[in-house]
């Protein structure tokens, strides 16, 4: 994965490393979720500074990052990956509904 285009990285709050290939950010992300287009750096600093974290349900080494009152809704909802070194984003999303493992 080194030699994929990068748009631009993070660390995330243990301290690791976490890209965002452009592929990803063009043909994943913000077409599949138009309203994140102009939060790219919402979408950074999620996972630099999360209001909560979780495990991913479905996938082991990935991590779903959550701020509150960030981007076009509620929650902005950042997927990392750590099947690969450095991470990555794989997915960002807004979302309404607070985490099933959220209480304030």
């Amino acid at each position: 994965m080194e030699d994929e285009p990068t748009v631009i990285e993070t660390t995330d709050p243990d301290g690791a490393r976490v890209v965002l290939p452009r592929r990803v950010w063009d043909e994943k992300i913000t077409r599949d979720h138009p309203e994140i287009d102009t939060h790219m750096p919402d979408v950074l600093r999620t996972v630099a500074s999360p209001d909560h974290t979780a495990p991913d349900p479905v996938y082991g080494n990935r991590t779903r990052y959550y701020a509150q009152d960030v981007g076009p809704s509620r929650w902005l909802l950042v997927v990392g990956s750590y099947e690969q070194t450095p991470a990555r984003i794989v997915s960002a999303f807004a979302n309404r509904k607070d985490p099933k493992s959220w209480s304030a």
